[in-house]
């Protein structure tokens, strides 16, 4: 058969950015070798808050439009601390690119791995496997600062739009659905659950009324609902019993922070943006810079990112080759922590970025 060709925009961003990048594009070489059948050509970009305070600019002269001709993006961190704008926001051309190309689906799996740590006492937290999805370019990030839309600012008040459209919500629905006839067909719950504020404001009660009409087309999937402050106690009291919870953006944000804590923190916080033509891959960590270039930070969040691109191009290109290499990151992490191969340092491990991603090519090497 043919070798599958694709091309990957890579920014590695700030901070750790850098290093869980590296590490993620050696396991995907790694795997590459392994499964064979597909080839990715990697596009370097310079972007985030460093660049920016040597160039004044937040990504590289013309890599916002360059980045959308890929098959799809990866990012590693943007941000620093000690840089922002004059008004104080982040520098982040990333929420500029997710409404560019309109990356409303943010796909955070959050799942427990067996010896990795888990927050919760129970024994029922072993089993916890949901996927947290965001709507990522509208809700109360659609006034983001990055975005310069007009609002109300003065000394006395400040006011920001909570922007929810129809042919969004319609189409993150409908990922919602399909994405949890996925799990179902690999074992999952099939239950995808909205997360909303439909008692208290009108544009969530609209939220909940496209989510039953958009329900009504998959019969075979339950469906349920939870208020955002009601699911925050769930998450801490039941998490086991989740599936797909389909929020707005802020409250995405914020639960799938939270969530992530459950499953040892965000070191193990993958992530997918994903539109109609294009995709973005980004552990949904910060940038960490007081642990840069000192091989401690976690790369596993940006490895299992990498496995869910590998994932996305094998559906979009139709080649099994891609969606078997993002299966066996998968396969190989699951393993790692299963036999204790697996120890970073973020869970007070003693294993750093290069130990930890040299463990995960030894098992792709093995399988």
């Amino acid at each position: 058969m043919p070798t599958i060709r694709n091309t990957v925009a890579v920014l590695k961003g700030d901070g750790i950015g850098i290093d869980v990048t590296d590490a993620t594009l050696a396991v995907i070489e790694a795997v590459r070798k392994r499964v064979t059948g597909f080839k990715l050509d990697f596009k370097f970009y310079e972007a985030g808050a460093g660049y920016f305070s040597e160039t004044g600019n937040d990504i590289a002269d013309g890599a916002e439009k360059e980045v959308g001709d890929a098959d799809a993006m990866f990012l590693g961190a943007i941000g620093l601390p000690s840089v922002r704008h004059n008004d104080g926001t982040e520098i982040s051309p990333h929420l500029r690119i997710r409404e560019i190309y309109q990356l409303y689906a943010g796909v955070r799996p959050v799942k427990a791995y067996r010896n990795a740590p888990q927050r919760l006492a129970a024994p029922q937290a072993k089993l916890i496997d949901l996927v947290i999805l965001r709507e990522s370019t509208e809700g109360l990030f659609y006034s983001a600062a990055v975005h310069n839309r007009p609002t109300i600012l003065t000394n006395d008040e400040a006011q920001d739009v909570l922007r929810i459209t129809r042919s969004t919500t319609e189409k993150l629905i409908d990922f919602a659905f399909q994405l949890a006839i996925k799990r179902k067909e690999r074992g999952g719950k099939g239950i995808v659950t909205c997360v909303d504020k439909a008692n208290v404001f009108r544009s969530m009660a609209f939220f909940r009324q496209i989510f039953d009409e958009r329900a009504s087309h998959f019969p075979h999937i339950a469906k349920h609902y939870n208020y955002v402050d009601a699911q925050a106690l769930d998450l801490i009291r039941k998490p086991w019993d989740a599936d797909v919870l389909v929020m707005e953006n802020m409250f995405g944000d914020i639960l799938s922070d939270l969530a992530g804590g459950l499953v040892g923190g965000m070191g193990m916080a993958s992530c997918a943006e994903i539109g109609d033509q294009h995709g973005l891959f980004q552990p949904a960590h910060g940038s960490a810079p007081d642990i840069m270039g000192q091989d401690k930070a976690n790369p596993l969040a940006a490895i299992l990112s990498g496995g869910l691109m590998l994932n996305y191009l094998g559906e979009r290109s139709q080649c099994t080759a891609l969606d078997d290499a993002g299966m066996l990151i998968e396969a190989a992490v699951d393993k790692g922590f299963a036999e204790g191969r697996i120890r970073p340092m973020e869970f007070g491990g003693d294993m750093g970025t290069k130990a930890v991603s040299n463990e995960i090519i030894s098992i792709i090497t093995e399988q």
